[in-house]
C-alpha cells in the first residue's frame, strides 16, 4: 500500500519527535526568541498593548502535540514566559497533530481547530489579538537593508507563499513547466 506524500511526513515528524528530544536548555531559549519575536511584534500595535495591560498577570498555556508554551501578560502590556508553578487563566490546545496538516491549513488562510479552556474573557482578548495583530515584516527588513531592497525581498516571499498555496491547492502535485518553459500555473508570472 502507498503512503501519501502527507502521511509520511507526518509519520517521521512521529518517529523524529519519539527520539530527538532537544535539553531543557534548548526549548526555554526557543520559548525566550519566541517572546522577544511577539513582543516586538506587539510593540507595533498599540491597541493590543492596551489590551494586554488589562490582563497583567493572567497566564495563556497553548500546546502542541508534546510542545507546549506558557505566556503571561506583563503591566507593560507585553508578554513574557510564564511560571510553572501558576495554574493558567486560559488553556489552548491545537487538536490537529499532524504538521502537514497544519501546514496546509496556514497557506489556505484558514485558523487551526483549538480546543480552548479557561476564562472566557482571556479568550475573547487572545482572539483579538490573533485577528488584528499583524507583523509588517517589510517595514523591519527596510530599517536594516533600506525601503528598495525590502520591498524587493517581500516580493520574492509573496510569490514564494502564492507558489505553496499553489501547491497545497493541487493537493501537493507539482506541475510541469508551462508554455516558453515558465511555470506551470497558469497567470502566474515567472521571476
Amino acid at each position: 500500500m502507498a503512503t501519501s506524500p502527507a502521511s509520511f511526513l507526518d509519520q517521521l515528524f512521529d518517529r523524529a519527535g519519539k527520539f530527538l528530544q532537544p535539553p531543557p536548555w534548548m526549548v526555554e531559549e526557543l520559548q525566550r526568541r519566541l517572546v522577544l519575536t511577539l513582543n516586538h511584534v506587539l510593540q507595533q500595535e498599540p491597541e493590543a498593548q492596551a489590551r494586554l495591560k488589562r490582563q497583567a498577570g493572567r497566564l495563556v498555556e497553548a500546546h502542541w502535540r508534546v510542545f507546549s508554551v506558557r505566556l503571561q501578560a506583563t503591566p507593560a502590556g507585553l508578554l513574557d514566559l510564564g511560571p510553572i508553578t501558576q495554574i493558567p487563566d486560559l488553556t489552548l490546545t491545537l487538536t490537529d497533530e499532524s504538521p502537514w496538516s497544519l501546514a496546509q491549513s496556514a497557506l489556505r488562510g484558514e485558523k487551526p481547530a483549538v480546543r480552548i479552556a479557561g476564562d472566557v474573557q482571556l479568550a475573547a482578548e487572545v482572539q483579538w489579538l490573533v485577528d488584528h495583530v499583524r507583523w509588517d515584516l517589510e517595514e523591519d527588513l527596510a530599517r536594516v537593508f533600506g525601503d528598495a531592497p525590502a520591498h524587493a525581498l517581500a516580493g520574492v516571499g509573496g510569490r514564494m507563499a502564492e507558489a505553496l498555496r499553489g501547491f497545497v491547492g493541487r493537493g501537493g502535485t507539482a506541475s510541469g513547466p508551462g508554455p516558453q518553459g515558465g511555470p506551470g500555473t497558469p497567470g502566474q508570472a515567472g521571476g
